[in-house]
């Protein structure tokens, strides 16, 4: 690209004009005179919130892509705990599909569902849900499932339980949660879904019933959503 002489003059006059301007404000006997004034005072503030807003958005830029993958790591070792590595040999993390959710009350409207699957064939889902009711507040929590309806495995990712009662719902405080594993819509009714209190097949802990309750209802309900769309996950 060629640029006219006359180009590179005219914006070569403008730099020196600029730096010509900039350095008489800044002489100190300027600066002085306009310290008192709260134009100056208020330009100087709007400059350094202007200085660490750009600051803040490098920072983020180059981060991004990091903190990224530091959640595509955490998210990708959460499927391997539900969906063993045997039943996909694809980029299950990139293999996905998103179903309507909201009528099955597991905390999102629309969800993610991740298909692991074996030369091109769906053998499992993965997707995370919500049990929106739990004693402190909601219970994350992520499930894989055959392509049969069947769970591998059921965790919870993060939640606010009682420490000490309700907290035994994760697997590193007990195996509580690994009873979900073969259960489905088909090899239990519903009325089995539900703690022995309230005479289901799972257990209950002792002074902390609601946590598993409402567990074991948000557990049922996602796989209602899978048995709603079923032929769709396992034949997209």
């Amino acid at each position: 690209m060629n640029i006219k002489p006359e180009t590179i003059e005219y914006w070569r006059t403008k730099w020196f004009s600029f730096v010509a301007f900039l350095k008489a404000w800044l002489e100190p006997s300027n600066l002085a005179g306009l310290r008192p004034k709260l134009e100056f005072q208020t330009g100087v503030l709007a400059g350094f919130s202007l200085i660490a807003s750009v600051l803040l958005g490098v920072t983020n830029c180059s981060t991004q892509s990091t903190i990224q993958q530091r959640l595509d790591e955490d998210l990708k070792k959460s499927l391997e705990e539900v969906v063993p590595a045997s039943y996909y040999d694809n980029d299950i993390l990139q293999d996905t599909i998103t179903i309507p959710s909201a009528e099955f009350n597991i905390g999102a409207n629309n969800t993610t569902v991740y298909l692991a699957k074996q030369s091109g064939k769906v053998s499992a889902v993965c997707f995370k849900f919500i049990a929106p009711d739990g004693y402190s507040g909601a219970i994350n929590m992520i499930m894989g499932v055959d392509r049969n309806g069947t769970l591998l495995g059921v965790r919870v990712l993060n939640h606010k339980e009682t420490p000490g009662l309700g907290d035994k719902i994760e697997v590193a405080k007990s195996d509580w949660i690994l009873n979900f594993v073969g259960r489905s819509l088909d090899n239990l009714t519903p009325a089995q879904w539900a703690v022995k209190k309230d005479g289901g097949v799972f257990d209950q802990f002792a002074g902390a019933t609601i946590t598993p309750r409402k567990s074991v209802q948000a557990t049922y309900r996602a796989l209602q959503l899978f048995k709603a769309n079923q032929e769709q996950l396992i034949n997209p």
